[in-house]
């Protein structure tokens, strides 16, 4: 059985504790530097998180962009954009044009997003909730409505004494369209609930690094049993835009006196457990080994073994080469599976 395998990018700025200085750029060229080699290490995917008012990056489509220009085959994947401070019209314009620069490869993850720095960060992007209304509430609408937008359905109307309506249409659609893009949206998911719901609306399931339960069975089975909702409540949907689901790991594998040294006491064979805004909240170990036993434990995540697309947080600040390294410590992990 194959499996898509994709790294995926904090997106942190470098930080000189010397000068207190942060260092952008790098980080930029150090995601396209990476891109370009996960390509050629024979990965599937390169994905970047997304944050604002952080060191981390937070505009998604021209970084997007950019590494499609230098790549021929790796899908580009978000994992996740806040929709909080997203104009959904605008966004569906972005998002169909960097699929249409990069030759249909966006993966696009979204969601209601993740803890994050600022206490009025969606007020001074210029969004403010109604009365009654939640910031789950809006994001679910914002992204039925970037559904509609990159689907085709008209969402304006046009003016029939305009010679600027295409065509002379009388009912728009957003410019330009990319035929497909509906087909790989992924709702970014941190409970069962929220991957049920991703289901009925016809999308596809990025389950969060961590999950917003906790009901004391491991990280692993918690997770799968969130897939296996997602996908009953998808196949109960009628859509056919959807039904994949993605998870997200951190592994390192051993192959080297190098590795050894940098990555040797990183493992944590144990799930991670705590609260998180206000209630519990659980994070899977970090698997570290030689290739055989990575493959044995992956071997044993159910979570792992049902997705369709698995996911590895890359320690990006090492820098490109060092990464080229883990990506192909991955790759022969999943070839020792047959996955590849």
């Amino acid at each position: 059985m194959q499996k898509k395998l994709g790294f995926l990018n904090f997106g942190n700025f470098g930080y000189d504790r010397a000068t207190g200085t942060v260092d952008p750029k790098a980080a930029f060229d150090d995601q396209l530097a990476m891109t370009v080699a996960a390509e050629e290490e024979g990965l599937d995917g390169a994905w970047i998180r997304v944050h604002h008012f952080q060191w981390m990056m937070s505009a998604p489509f021209p970084t997007l962009s950019a590494m499609a220009a230098q790549t021929n085959s790796i899908e580009l994947g978000t994992g996740v954009i806040d929709l909080r401070y997203e104009n959904p019209l605008y966004f569906a314009e972005q998002a169909a044009t960097t699929d249409l620069i990069s030759d249909g490869r966006l993966q696009l993850g979204i969601s209601r997003g993740s803890p994050e720095a600022a206490i009025d960060g969606q007020k001074q992007f210029g969004y403010t909730l109604e009365p009654g209304q939640t910031w789950a509430d809006l994001a679910r609408e914002r992204g039925q409505r970037i559904r509609n937008a990159v689907s085709g359905h008209p969402v304006a109307t046009g003016d029939p004494n305009s010679p600027w309506s295409p065509g002379g249409a009388t009912q728009l659609v957003t410019q330009p369209q990319s035929p497909g893009l509906v087909n790989r949206l992924w709702w970014g998911s941190g409970s069962t609930s929220s991957g049920i719901t991703a289901g009925q609306h016809g999308y596809n399931l990025l389950s969060s690094t961590l999950l917003l339960q906790d009901d004391g069975r491991p990280f692993h089975i918690q997770q799968a049993d969130q897939i296996q909702q997602y996908q009953d409540a998808y196949a109960a949907s009628g859509f056919t835009t959807g039904g994949l689901a993605a998870v997200s790991r951190s592994m390192y594998a051993l192959r080297s006196i190098q590795d050894e040294r940098m990555f040797g006491y990183a493992g944590n064979s144990r799930d991670q457990a705590g609260q998180l805004e206000g209630g519990p909240a659980r994070s899977g170990p970090t698997y570290v080994g030689n290739v055989e036993t990575l493959a044995e434990m992956l071997s044993q995540d159910q979570a792992v073994v049902d997705a369709d697309y698995v996911l590895f947080a890359n320690p990006a600040q090492l820098g490109p080469e060092r990464n080229r390294e883990i990506f192909a410590g991955w790759y022969e992990v999943f070839k020792l599976l047959g996955w590849k």
